[in-house]
């Protein structure tokens, strides 16, 4: 159930809140760009693609969907970066969640722990 207050400015790309029901919590440590060999992908595009495609091998494994996933925290090194591709980030988006919008924040960083990385993905999930 999505959960956006008439009180709230209505949300874009995300909700303000998601109540999900299910027996088990999935907490997916942040994910970035790279592949199993540890290649990282090229690009903010691209990283945030390859770090959602992760994220969600992560919440699969464990038996869910993407409509499990309750929260994103998503950390970019580059506020401007995100900003101008932010089309081409949504349409990746929507490639692997669908229509699915859960609650998210976006938060800017100095740095990520992982030599070349722009982009990091963290997830909450509610599974059956």
């Amino acid at each position: 159930m999505k959960i956006n207050p008439e009180t709230l400015a209505a949300p874009r790309g995300y909700n303000n809140g998601i109540i999900l029901s299910g027996d088990r919590v999935l907490f997916v440590a942040g994910q970035v760009g790279w592949d199993k060999q540890e290649r990282m992908a090229e690009g903010l595009v691209a990283q945030f693609d390859q770090a959602l495609c992760n994220l969600l091998d992560v919440v699969r494994a464990a038996g869910g969907t993407q409509e499990s996933i309750g929260r994103f925290t998503i950390f970019i090194k580059d506020k401007s970066d995100y900003a101008n591709k932010r089309k081409e980030i949504g349409a990746v988006y929507r490639n692997r969640m669908g229509k699915h919008f859960p609650a998210m924040s976006l938060l800017i960083v100095s740095d990520l722990l992982e030599e070349g990385a722009l982009v990091e993905i963290e997830a909450t999930a509610v599974l059956a």
